[in-house]
């Protein structure tokens, strides 16, 4: 999947996958992570979600990275915030007060990069991405991530092939996950013709 599909899609406006209002499971689950206020957390693939912003509300420090520039500026205009921009390594960062997002290509972070991350919150990137690439992105957040870190990871299960979104089974999640994290389903429910499932990996 190219970067120009994800680009023509944030131009086109065909962005069924943002949601308007915060994820009833991250503020569900998210206490599960057992992480403290000030910890820092990784968004992957994070579009313009007010996730990020419930995130800063509960006084983590937020890392977003996303490839569609439009995308992270639409962010900050939508949110009120004011950011500063400037370049990083691979990377153009907006920065705020407890939130960075980065614009660039996921596969071009370094480890540097996130070696104070203490938790990940990811529930529109696994599953926008097709099966060998998912492959890819799973290994290098296990190349990435310091010792300890924990996931909140939601992931759709249904029978259409098509995507993206992508159905990840839960055999998938454990293959790609184990062998670094231990994988535990927290919950989930049964949306229309698919079923939305909520993962903790952990150290």
């Amino acid at each position: 999947m190219e970067h120009d599909f994800w680009h023509q899609k944030w131009s086109e406006g065909r962005i069924g996958f943002h949601q308007p209002e915060v994820n009833a499971y991250l503020v569900s689950y998210w206490e599960r992570l057992c992480l403290a206020g000030g910890d820092k957390v990784f968004v992957p693939l994070c579009g313009k979600s007010k996730d990020m912003l419930w995130l800063r509300d509960r006084g983590h420090d937020v890392l977003g990275v996303e490839l569609n520039p439009s995308a992270c500026l639409d962010f900050f205009a939508e949110s009120g915030l004011v950011a500063e921009t400037g370049d990083a390594v691979k990377f153009i960062s907006h920065r705020c007060e407890n939130l960075n997002l980065i614009c660039g290509d996921f596969f071009a972070l370094s480890k540097e990069s996130l070696a104070d991350v203490k938790g990940v919150y990811d529930r529109a990137a696994l599953v926008a991405l097709p099966k060998d690439m998912r492959a890819d992105y799973a290994n290098k957040l296990i190349e990435l991530l310091p010792k300890g870190v924990k996931i909140l990871l939601v992931t759709l299960e249904f029978d259409r092939p098509q995507g993206p979104p992508f159905s990840v089974s839960g055999e998938e999640v454990n293959s790609l996950f184990e062998p670094r994290f231990k994988v535990k389903r927290l919950g989930g429910a049964v949306d229309g013709d698919r079923q939305e499932v909520v993962w903790l990996l952990s150290d």
